[in-house]
């Protein structure tokens, strides 16, 4: 049981760590090709940052636990809006201002995190319904990139000669992200059930977290330089790829059932976190350390009863 919780720890912090240097030679490309700062932190970083929760929820889904990868995704999703933000928000300068522009997409993306909760509502999803989130989510972006010039903001050109050497770390990053989530999951599986804890509440809890750490360490860096734009648009498009693209993935390997339970508690708790998020951003469009610290209790409240429920069943 020891080395099974052993190993499981050190996979996880090989994803973690090889996910921040992808994010890392991803920025030093997205500079080198002068993207500006919204364009780099939905599109980009959060394409990055959502890779090892991704890689674990598709890895479950081939291997047949499909509601760990949902747990993950799901968990995860409540720790960025609520966790990361939260302390993001916390330990700014200034608090996290919010451009006008961002605030006439919040309905929209609310209704997203949406769509998650209605379709598996039944405690099911099929190929249909992970067509239809993945359909959501591509139109989301697609959405952005046509808005994406009222972020100007530019980036300084670096020196061209940077691209191969950027190019190749980021596949190298990349190669040690997918083979050590590969073995996190196996891992992860075989200490739940040496301990008699369902897989689930490991996602939930261990790997949601731990994968949402390549977000915090990013924001928080972002709002620390005054970078807020960043940080809002590595979040939010973190978000919306776990909710709609990649659940509608793993729907496609192979549809499952799974705990009501996790779409009624966790699913809830993500909406409910969207909607916090959004209520802060319109009523003073700034995150201040006020609204970071409500969004660490309303987290720390989620993860009491998800441990509460465990216990019980």
């Amino acid at each position: 049981m020891l080395l099974e919780l052993i190993l499981f720890l050190v996979f996880m912090f090989i994803v973690i760590k090889s996910a921040n240097y992808a994010i890392t030679y991803s920025a030093m490309l997205s500079k080198i090709f002068h993207l500006s700062e919204f364009v780099f932190s939905i599109f980009i970083v959060a394409a990055i940052a959502v890779l090892p929760e991704a890689i674990i929820s598709i890895t479950s889904a081939a291997k047949g636990v499909p509601e760990f990868g949902l747990g993950t995704l799901l968990g995860s999703n409540v720790a960025d809006l609520t966790l990361v933000f939260g302390i993001a928000a916390f330990f700014s300068l200034n608090g996290i201002r919010v451009k006008s522009e961002i605030l006439t997409k919040d309905l929209f993306y609310l209704g997203l995190l949406a769509f998650p909760l209605i379709l598996g509502w039944d405690g099911s999803f099929s190929r249909a319904e992970g067509i239809i989130l993945m359909l959501g989510g591509c139109f989301f972006f697609f959405n952005m990139s046509v808005d994406s010039k009222m972020f100007r903001k530019k980036f300084r050109r670096l020196r061209e000669r940077a691209v191969y050497r950027n190019i190749a770390l980021l596949v190298l990053s990349l190669a040690f992200l997918i083979g050590a989530a590969h073995f996190a999951v196996d891992f992860g599986i075989k200490f739940a059930n040496e301990i008699r804890m369902p897989p689930i509440l490991i996602g939930l809890t261990m790997v949601s977290i731990g994968t949402c750490l390549p977000e915090l360490f990013f924001s928080l860096k972002a709002v620390r330089t005054g970078h807020e734009e960043l940080a809002l648009g590595n979040i939010l498009g973190t978000v919306v790829t776990d909710a709609t693209i990649i659940i509608g993935i793993i729907a496609l390997i192979r549809p499952f059932s799974f705990d009501t339970g996790i779409i009624y508690i966790t699913g809830s708790a993500m909406f409910l976190g969207g909607f916090l998020i959004t209520f802060f951003m319109r009523s003073g469009r700034i995150l201040a350390r006020r609204e970071g610290t409500i969004l660490l209790i309303f987290y720390t409240l989620f993860l009491v009863v998800q441990l509460g429920i465990s216990r019980v069943t």
